[in-house]
């Protein structure tokens, strides 16, 4: 403990000198003072050794957590992108997909209404079975 002038026995054991004119301290009162601070004293050195304590046993876990931190595999460094809807995603790759066909076959006006209606109706029944099994998924 740095800075620290006197022990608490020596505040216990301090005599003062006594006066011979006029009248001095009550001794009394210096004792009951005295008391008083050795009290307080003896106070602070508990929580300043259960600090101690406390901050030696954070100082361990985080040299232990630095540990492991260091000893765990790397992974990559780039956060992982979380995946669009599974409903808005399936319902885009349909549609490019027709649009795909439509070009590289170059179908007729006609084909391609009838084309875009069966598609949307597939899209349909895939989009209904994708959110049910969403829901049943969310549901577990």
């Amino acid at each position: 403990m740095e800075n620290v002038q006197h022990t608490r026995e020596e505040i216990l054991n301090k005599d003062f000198k006594k006066t011979r004119i006029g009248t001095g301290y009550d001794i009394t009162d210096v004792d009951a003072y005295l008391d008083e601070i050795i009290s307080d004293y003896q106070a602070f050195q508990t929580n300043i050794s259960e600090l101690n304590n406390q901050n030696q046993k954070l100082k361990d876990q985080v040299a232990e957590l630095t540990k492991q931190v260091s000893a765990a595999p790397t992974t990559s460094s780039t956060p992982k992108a979380s995946p669009a809807p599974a409903v808005n995603t399936n319902m885009d790759i349909l549609k490019r997909l027709s649009n795909l066909e439509r070009r590289v076959f170059g179908a007729s006006s006609e084909q391609f209404k009838k084309n875009k209606e069966a598609d949307n109706d597939k899209a349909e029944e895939v989009e209904d079975v994708i959110v049910k099994e969403n829901s049943t998924q969310s549901a577990e």
